[in-house]
């Protein structure tokens, strides 16, 4: 019966350890050890919630405890350097190597395998030039009375509360120094949003935090308060986010504290629910309609939204009401479901929500086909790290990319991913003073405000080695990829891309226009009737 036998060995030890310490009172620290080992057995046999105890006494808690080490142990000893879990050590080194103005070169050669399949590059130019600023901008709202010059490369939407106290303050400081915008994320903007005073993106999802009544309507008043404050420069509706798209979340009350609560607008200590869905509006024109009231609220702020791309004709209908009503938004940021800085259900992080790349190129399409492209600005999220990670979601259509993850490894994160359960170890995503605080903010905020220049240092050096001077040139002939062991094809010879203004003429060859574009409505995000049909006759 060798699974009994530490804990035959821990009663043994313990009466041995009892009859020594009888003639030897220092056998007394021994007698205590095997008595609480003897004890934890003695349980283990009698509780009844887990068999593995029951037949392993002692030593399934050792299971227990290299488990819980496990996703340690393969991210320092097991995982190679370009094995993404879901950033490789080869991403993270280079997040760090620019916050701290280290050097990134490397020896000896790319550790990426260049022949095989997906493998992506940029084509160089014989004639490359020399770009004298990395500081590339584009403007925001050129049409509406507060347009915004922003940088190519932000923070993406991280609220207080997923994020602690001085991790806030960190990443706003570092935005402030380095002329680059911080999007507050859907828990609305706090107090140590505004310290600071970088530049902020408001980002306003279904609970309207920050401006909402009593009931969780959308307040007019409260919005108009935090609207009209200098600090905001953009507002950015959120409709779906790529970590949980079309699930709303829920802020347990033991979490809201006093801080979070005046930034939300809700009651200190009750659970906090954002909805699935907005009841400021139902349909797609509705959409418009609504951001309009934002914009004019604002004094003409710029005013887009956010969404991590699902059912094509909801897409497709918002899109059409656009071209209908002449009602556009300023800009609008398309989430991939490989995004998410926070916790989701497991099903939803991996299996919900179309991927950055696509997305992006489905409503870039959109937009030029309706020939509303050049009116309205395009940001792009989802694990962007690098300058030609930058340089190919530009090329695919994007014209800013946000990162989030990228610029938590800026203040500090190693991927411990605890980011769920308040124990984050350097205390990135954690509310517990006890860890918030060890962070420090100067050193911090530094290690943004670099992260951010050296990696747009870097895409200057790449598209100027590619003879280009800014990159809002990319497109997507400028990216390579090796789709088998003996083919090569561009982007722009691998994806259909639009024509300006092909969609007012008629339907496209292309299979997600064929499919839906024709029974897209902008009067209701509701499925085309053939999809109901097809639903109707799978129900029982």
């Amino acid at each position: 019966m060798s699974r009994y036998l530490a804990y035959g060995v821990s009663l043994a030890l313990l009466a041995l350890s009892l009859l020594l310490a009888m003639r030897w009172p220092g056998w007394g620290w021994a007698a205590a050890v095997f008595a609480v080992l003897a004890a934890l057995g003695t349980w283990d046999l009698l509780q009844r919630r887990s068999t593995l105890r029951r037949n392993y006494p002692l030593l399934a808690h050792f299971r227990y405890g290299l488990e819980s080490i496990g996703p340690e142990m393969r991210q320092y000893f097991i995982e190679g350097d370009t094995a993404e879990v879901p950033f490789s050590r080869q991403q993270r080194a280079l997040v760090y190597q620019r916050a701290k103005s280290v050097s990134d070169v490397r020896p000896f050669g790319s550790q990426q395998g260049v022949y095989a399949v997906d493998y992506e590059w940029l084509n160089h130019s014989i004639a490359p030039v020399e770009i004298a600023s990395h500081d590339f901008r584009i403007v925001v709202g050129s049409e509406s009375a507060q347009p915004y010059s922003a940088s190519v490369f932000n923070i993406s939407a991280m609220s207080f509360g997923s994020l602690s106290p001085n991790a806030i303050l960190a990443l706003n400081a570092g935005a402030k120094a380095g002329g680059f915008h911080h999007d507050t994320g859907e828990g609305s903007i706090s107090r140590y949003h505004r310290e600071h005073g970088g530049d902020l993106v408001w980002e306003i999802g279904s609970a309207y935090f920050g401006c909402r009544d009593a009931e969780g309507r959308f307040s007019e008043e409260r919005f108009v308060a935090n609207a009209i404050d200098p600090q905001v420069k953009m507002i950015e509706l959120k409709l779906s986010q790529g970590a949980k798209p079309g699930k709303g979340g829920l802020l347990p009350g033991a979490k809201v504290t006093a801080e979070i609560a005046a930034a939300r607008g809700v009651p200190v200590g009750l659970d906090c629910v954002s909805p699935s869905r907005h009841s400021a509006f139902s349909t797609p024109q509705g959409l418009l309609d609504f951001l309009q009231r934002l914009r004019e609220l604002s004094g003409g702020k710029p005013v887009g939204f956010k969404l991590a791309i699902g059912h094509p004709w909801e897409w497709f209908g918002i899109a059409k009401a656009m071209y209908e009503s002449g009602l556009l938004p300023d800009f609008i940021v398309v989430d991939g479901a490989e995004g998410g800085t926070g916790a989701a259900p497991a099903e939803f992080i991996d299996h919900v929500g179309l991927p950055m790349h696509e997305a992006l190129m489905l409503v870039h399409n959109t937009l030029v086909g309706l020939g509303l492209r050049e009116r309205i600005r395009l940001g792009a999220a989802g694990r962007i790290i690098s300058a030609f990670d930058i340089a190919r979601t530009m090329a695919m259509g994007a014209d800013w990319c946000n990162a989030g993850r990228g610029f938590m490894f800026a203040v500090g994160c190693i991927q411990a991913q605890s980011c769920h359960n308040d124990r984050c170890p350097t205390g990135v995503a954690t509310q517990d003073p006890a860890r918030w605080k060890a962070l420090d903010v100067p050193d911090k905020a530094l290690r943004v405000r670099r992260f951010h220049d050296n990696t747009l240092k870097a895409l200057a050096d790449l598209i100027g080695a590619a003879g280009l001077v800014h990159p809002q040139q990319l497109g997507p002939e400028h990216i390579l990829r090796r789709v088998s062991a003996i083919e090569v094809r561009s982007l722009a010879a691998l994806y259909r891309f639009l024509e300006p203004g092909e969609l007012i003429h008629g339907t496209p060859e292309h299979a997600v226009f064929r499919a839906f574009w024709h029974d897209a409505r902008s009067d209701s995000f509701e499925p085309p009737e053939r999809i109901r049909r097809l639903r109707d006759s799978k129900s029982l």
